[in-house]
C-alpha cells in the first residue's frame, strides 16, 4: 500500500482532499522543477556531508543561530542518526532573532539552494490555496506566509551499524532511528529524496514505508493545517529509518507562516460545531518546539496544549 499520488497541472479536489483526510501525505507530479535543478541539488548535497566535520563545523548552528550545520539533534527526546545543514533567512524578530544564514565555501551551493527554495515556496503556495479551497473556505491562507518563517533543511543519513527495523514501536526496544516518529510543527513541508527508502508513515496501526518515486515530490501536511481543519486533516506521525550499508539524502521545505500569526479552526471547517482548539500564536509554538532540537527539555509542545 502507497500513499496517493497527484499532479499538481490537474489537481482533482476531491483527491486532494481524500490524501489529506486518509493519509496526511501524498506524492506530487507536474510540480515544474527542472530535473537538471534536482540533480545538482543532489550533487551539491553529497559534496558538503562527504566534507570532515571539522569543516562542516565551520557553519555550525547554535542556540543564538538557528541556521546552520548541526549533527546532534533530538526529536521526542531521542537522538537522530542524521547530520543537517539549516539554510533560512536573515531574522531580525520573533524567537529565532540574530539568525542568520550559514553558507559552506562550495562553488554553486548557494545559488542551487536558493533557486530549490523558490520553486518549493511556489509549490507550496499553490498547495494551501488549493487546500484551502478543499475545505471549503474562501479565506486568503497565502496571506499568512507574506512575511513567512519557512526553511530548507538538507538531511544526511549515514550508514548506521544498528539500524532498528522497520517494524519496530515507536521507541525501538533496539536499534538507532534516522528521526524517531514526529508530526511537523508548520503548515506543509515539501520533501525531495533520493532513491533510498527510509521515510514512514503511521497508519491503521503500523508503520508503512514510502517507496520514491522518480521525478515526484513528497507531500506532507503539517500541524496548523489540522488546526486550519478542526481535525478533518491530521498531521500525519511520520519517522525516517536508518540504514546499515547505504546513505541516503533528502531535503525538506517546511512552510512556515509569519511568527506573528495566530491560527485557529476556519469557519468554513466548523459545519455548527464548536472549534476543537484555541487560537495558537505561531511564534510562541515555534520557540517552544525548537528548544527540544538542542537538548531535552521535557515533552515537546503540541497542538494537542491548545485543544478544548
Amino acid at each position: 500500500m502507497d500513499i496517493p499520488h497527484l499532479d499538481l497541472q490537474d489537481l482533482d479536489p476531491l483527491s486532494l482532499d481524500q490524501a489529506c483526510s486518509q493519509w496526511g501525505f501524498f506524492k506530487l507530479s507536474g510540480h515544474q522543477i527542472p530535473a537538471g535543478l534536482i540533480q545538482e541539488v543532489m550533487t551539491q548535497t553529497t559534496q558538503f556531508f562527504q566534507q570532515p566535520r571539522e569543516r562542516k563545523q565551520q557553519i555550525a548552528r547554535s542556540a543564538d543561530n538557528a541556521w546552520g550545520y548541526f549533527d546532534a539533534e533530538l526529536t521526542k527526546n531521542r537522538r537522530d542518526w542524521k547530520e543537517i545543514l539549516d539554510i533560512g533567512p536573515a531574522v531580525n524578530h520573533g524567537p529565532l532573532a540574530g539568525s542568520s544564514p550559514q553558507w559552506p565555501e562550495q562553488a554553486g551551493f548557494k545559488a542551487t539552494m536558493i533557486e530549490l527554495e523558490h520553486h518549493f515556496h511556489a509549490v507550496a503556495l499553490e498547495l494551501v490555496g488549493a487546500i484551502a479551497r478543499s475545505l471549503g473556505s474562501v479565506e486568503d491562507l497565502t496571506s499568512a506566509f507574506d512575511d513567512h518563517s519557512s526553511f530548507l533543511r538538507l538531511n544526511y543519513y549515514p550508514p548506521c551499524p544498528d539500524p532498528a527495523p522497520a517494524d519496530a514501536d515507536f521507541v525501538p526496544a533496539k536499534g538507532e532511528l534516522g528521526i524517531s516518529h514526529h508530526t511537523d510543527a508548520g503548515a506543509l513541508t515539501v520533501l525531495l529524496q533520493d532513491q533510498q527508502p527510509g521515510l514512514q508513515v503511521y497508519r491503521e496501526n503500523r508503520w508503512h514505508t514510502i517507496s520514491p518515486s522518480e521525478d515526484a515530490l513528497i507531500i506532507n501536511i503539517g500541524d496548523i493545517v489540522q488546526v486550519w481543519s478542526n481535525d478533518r486533516y491530521q498531521a500525519p506521525l511520520h519517522r525516517v529509518l536508518a540504514n546499515a550499508s547505504q546513505p541516503r539524502i533528502s531535503t525538506p521545505y517546511f512552510l512556515n507562516p509569519s511568527y506573528n500569526y495566530d491560527y485557529a479552526p476556519l469557519a468554513a471547517t466548523l459545519h455548527g460545531d464548536e472549534p476543537k482548539y484555541n487560537s495558537i500564536n505561531w511564534g510562541y509554538f515555534r520557540s517552544q518546539r525548537s528548544q527540544g532540537d538542542y537538548a531535552d527539555h521535557g515533552e515537546e509542545i503540541q497542538i494537542a496544549n491548545f485543544s478544548r
